[in-house]
């Protein structure tokens, strides 16, 4: 089933320089880039976004790492989207994430780990919404019409 899915590349992966390794991994995979663009994330924006984190000791901290920098705020699209981009990224913590994956590869910790993705079709929708007005979804020109 075709899906789509946010991927952020976080603070630390554009202090890193590695923007174009991780969006070039996606591309190989055979994901379609619909929508693509820089953000500065708002403490607004990261309450709605990390409402289930709200209560947890990390929260502050969490938002002030994802407002030290611009993000890389992109929607992929393909069969299976969510899956491959979870394949793709590893899980959250670098440590435990598989060689070859981008957290293992480029990240330092849970916090630090280059990339945030959605992790339910729900999730993504909900991403995407938050970050994207519709006209800036791309979808025919990614389908090669």
């Amino acid at each position: 089933m075709t899906e789509r899915t946010v991927v952020l590349v976080k603070p630390d992966g554009f202090a890193k320089k590695v923007v174009g390794q991780v969006i070039d991994r996606f591309e190989r995979a055979g994901l379609n880039v619909v929508a693509l663009k820089m953000v500065r994330l708002t403490p607004k924006l990261l309450d709605v976004w990390y409402v289930h984190h709200k209560d947890k000791p990390f929260f502050l901290s969490l938002v002030a790492d994802m407002m030290a920098t611009p993000v890389v705020a992109m929607v992929l699209e393909g069969e299976g989207a969510i899956q491959i981009v979870f394949d793709i990224c590893g899980p959250t913590d670098p440590a435990q994430a598989p060689a070859g994956t981008i957290r293992k590869d480029f990240g330092e910790s849970k916090p630090k780990n280059v990339v945030h993705r959605s992790d339910s079709a729900e999730a993504a929708e909900k991403e995407i919404g938050l970050l994207f007005k519709p006209e800036e979804l791309f979808l025919g020109e990614s389908r090669g019409f």
